[in-house]
């Protein structure tokens, strides 16, 4: 009769758990990938509803637009009637937890920018000429009434 144990070697377990890591190696990258295009989709659709939240503001507002900043695009828009939105959500690609940037521009300030900082976490647009123009690289992702709207 043989004595031999049921088991797994040193070796067959060192093989396994290579294998397993060289899988984690692969799909790590991959992961990223997918919450960058998450959180794009997710910037774009905020991004809509604080446009038509803005539009609206203006409509109701003697036709002007909340004032320049974060802060007061968040206040303008929680006190507005009728009321579209009740707080301006956080950019998802923000490293500090900011909320979506708001800036006029153009023509006695008939133009706007609502803007994320984008996958990069570096980009902000402003308004110029009646046109919008991205800073840092174009890695925003914006909505505007100054022409096309963009996303990477």
């Amino acid at each position: 009769m043989s004595s031999r144990r049921k088991g797994f070697t040193i070796i067959e377990l060192l093989v396994v758990i290579t294998v397993i890591a060289i899988l984690v190696g692969v799909a790590l990258p991959r992961f990223k990938g997918m919450q960058d295009e998450g959180n794009i989709a997710k910037a774009k659709a905020e991004l809509r509803t604080l446009q038509s939240a803005v539009e609206s503001y203006y409509i109701h507002n003697n036709n002007a637009y909340p004032a320049t900043g974060a802060s007061a695009l968040q206040t303008a828009l929680a006190a507005a009637v009728p009321n579209i939105i009740n707080y301006v959500p956080t950019d998802p690609f923000s490293s500090t937890g900011a909320d979506y940037g708001y800036v006029l521009g153009g023509t006695n300030n008939k133009f706007y920018v609502i803007y994320s900082a984008g996958p990069a976490g570096n980009g902000s647009a402003t308004i110029t000429s009646d046109a919008v123009v991205e800073t840092n690289g174009s890695t925003c992702i914006y909505a505007s009434n100054a022409g096309q709207d963009t996303q990477p």
